[in-house]
């Protein structure tokens, strides 16, 4: 009684195929808890922006966000960073290197030096490009308006 390797029962034969279902079901899965907390994880440095009419730049990817609070402390990131290390924090970054290009994200009642100072410091490190982030003109607010 000889029996042939790849054969199970009498009558029976091995199935070859991946049931794929199963798979699909944790990638939905997966893929709908990753898009419930994606947003919660999303955090930021508190910035009060200075509001001005001007249309949305549309991006692809995620660019470099250097932004600075109202206590004129900067921020590369989520990372607090001393002003007078700025320079050499953005000299050695990679990707702020290698996009040649950050958004500096401003509160609007820091005074026009410390802007200016993070904005030369950014040039200096080689940076080509500096975007900078604003809200948009609340509906009903006369361009230049105060905030109420």
């Amino acid at each position: 009684m000889a029996m042939s390797a790849g054969k199970g029962a009498p009558g029976r034969t091995t199935m070859s195929e991946i049931n794929v279902t199963p798979m699909v079901d944790v990638m939905l899965v997966l893929l709908i808890i990753f898009m419930v907390t994606a947003p919660l994880i999303q955090k930021g440095v508190k910035v009060d922006l200075p509001e001005a009419k001007a249309a949305p730049v549309e991006s692809s990817e995620k660019k470099l966000v250097l932004s600075v609070d109202a206590r004129q402390r900067v921020f590369l990131g989520d990372v607090e960073v001393p002003l007078d290390e700025l320079e050499e924090k953005l000299r050695t970054n990679a990707k702020a290197q290698a996009d040649k290009e950050i958004y500096l994200h401003a509160d609007k009642a820091l005074p026009y030096g410390v802007v200016v100072e993070v904005m030369a410091a950014a040039q200096r490190a080689g940076i080509g490009n500096l975007g900078m982030i604003t809200d948009p003109v609340s509906p009903g607010r006369k361009k230049g308006a105060p905030a109420r």
